[in-house]
């Protein structure tokens, strides 16, 4: 009679986790698995990456995400969904910054300069234009505030303009949302009579502290 083989060490591998996953979560625990995908991300993670782990389509991410919103406000929680375009991140909520920061043993107390200040504004409200376009603009030589801006990771280059030259175009960063205490460059407070000014990002230092 034929000895059955056993199997071998190779053969008895474990389950993966893609195998474990029965499908597509149902709709009401999408918030608090985007949550989890979130608190595990070291970058901003991607809508189009979210939808792909929870096999499930943009738009039930974007509904997820804003039903997650309404649960941080509602509930005075201490995080917040921080977007820029479609890319989200989990953060602190402003208020608690000071507190972070104590703990963290962290001294974020530096303010801009006044310079720093009315070149970031230029670009937040403007983004992406050159640094030429960002002279044109204020009238001056931006070269130093601008490495100094990219330095604080408060500006970042994103990508180049097709014309002579290439000349990198700069948007603010993910850093510039937390530092002003913003969800999203939507809740930029509007320009008083539409000039651009290093004084509202000024004020809203100001208000955070």
């Amino acid at each position: 009679m034929r000895e059955k083989r056993k199997p071998c060490r190779d053969e008895q591998a474990t389950p993966t986790v893609s195998s474990a996953l029965a499908g597509p979560p149902a709709q009401g625990a999408l918030p608090a698995l985007l949550e989890s995908l979130l608190f595990v991300s070291a970058q901003p993670a991607p809508l189009a990456r979210l939808a792909q782990a929870l096999e499930i389509n943009e738009a039930d991410v974007e509904a997820a995400l804003a039903e997650l919103t309404a649960g941080y406000d509602a509930g005075r929680r201490g995080l917040r969904l921080q977007r820029k375009r479609d890319r989200v991140q989990l953060i602190t909520a402003p208020e608690a910054a000071p507190y972070v920061e104590r703990f963290l043993g962290l001294d974020l107390s530096s303010k801009p300069s006044t310079a720093a200040l009315e070149t970031l504004a230029v670009i937040a409200y403007r983004q992406p234009l050159t640094r030429a376009e960002i002279e044109a603009v204020r009238g001056v030589n931006c070269d130093g505030v601008l490495r100094t801006l990219i330095a604080r990771e408060l500006v970042e280059p994103a990508g180049r303009l097709e014309q002579a030259g290439r000349p990198y175009l700069y948007e603010t960063t993910f850093q510039f949302l937390q530092y002003f205490g913003l969800d999203s460059l939507d809740a930029l407070p509007p320009l008083p009579d539409g000039q651009v000014t290093g004084q509202v990002l000024e004020s809203m230092i100001e208000e955070r502290e």
